[in-house]
Formats: C-alpha cells, structure tokens, sequence
C-alpha cells in the first residue's frame, strides 16, 4: 500500500467534491435532466442552491440537513454520496497511489455508485451510463496495464451472458422477470473492466449479500419473497470489494487449498 499523508486531506476533499457531483447525476439522469445546467437546485422549492451552501459535507451539517430558501428536509443521501465518494478515493489514493490503476478504478468506482443509488431510487440502470462504461471500459483494458484486452472481453461476454442466461432460466420456471436487463448490462460493464475473475468474485458475494440482507429487509418489512429488491447496488458494491481485495482473496483461496 502506497502512503502519501501529506496529499490524503486534498484528496479526500476533492473526491468529496466529485461525489456532490455524482448526487446531481443520480438525481437528474433518471429524469432527463441536464448533469450540466442549470446550477444546483433544491428540488422542493427549484430555488439556485448558493455555492456557499453547497460544500459538500459542511454545508449539510450548517444548514441542520434543511434548504436555506424552504426548509425542506435534504435527503440523507447526498452528505453519505459525499462522504463515500471522498473514502473511496482516499482509500484507492493509499493503495495504487497517483498511478493510471488509481484513476481508472475511481472512475469504475464513482460511475458504481451512481448506478448503485438510482437503481436503489427507482429500480432502473440507465443505459446512458452502463452503455458507455462498458465501451471505456474496454479502452480501459488496451492503454491500461491491469486488464488485458482478452481478459476484458472475456469478462464483457461472461458477465452479460452468464447474467442473461440466468435471468432467461429464472422468467421460464417462474414465469415473472427476476432479472432486469440493466443488471445484465451491469455485470458486461464490470467484466469490461475488471475482467472475467471479477465476474466470479462480484456474482458470489453479491448473491451472498443480496440474500442475507434481501432476507433481512423482508422480514423487516413482512414480505415474501415476491418484495422486490433491487440487485445492482449488490453488484455494484461488490465490483467495488474486487477492487480492493479481490486478487489478494482469489490467490488466498487458491493457495488455502494447497496446506
């Protein structure tokens, strides 16, 4: 792991900055809205929000989580965006330092988080952004030294695939969709830049937290197993463990074999 303290508190500030950015796309994308204009907007009141007002993290905590103009309540979501966006990037910082590794992964990761909280918004993967990741994805792979060019195609066809063919085998025994054609396009986009090791690793453990905490949610909420929940943010969040941990577990798990 690469240590460079003195850049840490920039790097987190302005990763927070990004993510006060990724709230405007989880917000506008699933509406058609511009990402680019107009201004920041209390989405109550429409009223411009004042660049003073939005500082990411700081301005929340001064305004007591209430718009200045209308004192509607802003969502907890956009201080936790903020606050994720900026941990994620510290933390890819501390480990791949200013390497291409480090830029591409947190691309991956902001582009991962916005997929996450839309789909956790409105049950959608807009193909505005699961689409074109996967074309940077692959470019990722042919100028970057992490992925090669097979591993990422592989990973493209096996992600996509291997979601689809699930999805098609889960409508015909139960005759209802299981699986939205975002999360297959999803997986495509993760296996485009990570490559096909990661679809093995991001299926499994998001199967595994999809179920526990899918169980979780429906008994909280008394369900059965017809609540629906969505499964991107599981995929998303568990591309971003693989970035991570994901080698150093996989050659763990191989190597545990062999004492």
């Amino acid at each position: 792991m690469v240590t460079h303290g003195s850049t840490a508190i920039p790097i987190f500030l302005l990763s927070c900055c990004i993510g006060s950015f990724l709230n405007v796309c989880i917000y506008r994308l699933p509406l058609s809205l511009s990402i680019v204009s107009p201004r920041s907007f209390c989405p109550h009141c429409q009223a411009a929000i004042r660049a003073y007002d939005n500082i990411p993290l700081l301005s929340y905590l001064l305004l007591g989580g209430k718009c200045r103009n209308c004192g509607a309540k802003i969502p907890w979501r956009y201080p936790l965006v903020e606050a994720l966006t900026g941990g994620v990037g510290l933390a890819l910082f501390l480990k791949f330092g200013f390497t291409f590794a480090f830029f591409s992964s947190f691309g991956l990761s902001a582009v991962l988080i916005v997929i996450a909280f839309i789909d956790l918004d409105h049950r959608i993967i807009p193909d505005v952004i699961s689409l074109p990741g996967i074309a940077i994805g692959f470019l990722v792979a042919i100028f970057g030294p992490s992925v090669t060019v097979k591993e990422s195609l592989i990973g493209l066809l096996a992600g996509g695939g291997s979601l689809y063919v699930v999805a098609l085998v889960y409508e015909a025994l139960t005759k209802r969709e299981g699986m939205g054609g975002g999360d297959v396009k999803l997986l495509a986009m993760i296996g485009a830049w990570l490559g096909w090791k990661a679809i093995l690793f991001t299926l499994f453990f998001a199967s595994l937290s999809g179920t526990l905490i899918g169980g979780g949610v429906m008994l909280i909420h008394k369900q059965g197993r017809h609540y629906a929940i969505p499964f991107g943010p599981f995929l998303a969040f568990s591309a971003l463990a693989y970035v991570f941990f994901g080698p150093e577990l996989i050659d763990w798990y191989l190597n545990w074999g062999r004492f």
